[in-house]
């Protein structure tokens, strides 16, 4: 089984890569990008067994920070 773990600042969270890619893109002559937000997608590949609540706890405990980041979990 595999899982995709999406990762993404919360909403009021300032993101200064997102602004720096809206920038470039800016600069290199791509119009109406009004804003980026930058996250990042971890998969995993889980052993026979390995329930959702599993890879919640993965992602509570490291793969993301709570505080400042939200995430969402996929399974296939």
């Amino acid at each position: 089984m595999k899982a995709r773990v999406h990762v993404m600042l919360k909403n009021g969270v300032l993101d200064p890569q997102g602004e720096a890619v809206r920038h470039a893109l800016g600069t290199m002559g791509f119009q109406g990008v009004a804003g980026v937000r930058q996250g990042k997608v971890i998969e995993l590949d889980l052993e026979e067994g390995t329930s959702e609540a599993d890879v919640t706890a993965m992602c509570e405990k490291l793969l993301a920070n709570t505080v400042i980041e939200s995430y969402t979990v996929e399974l296939s």
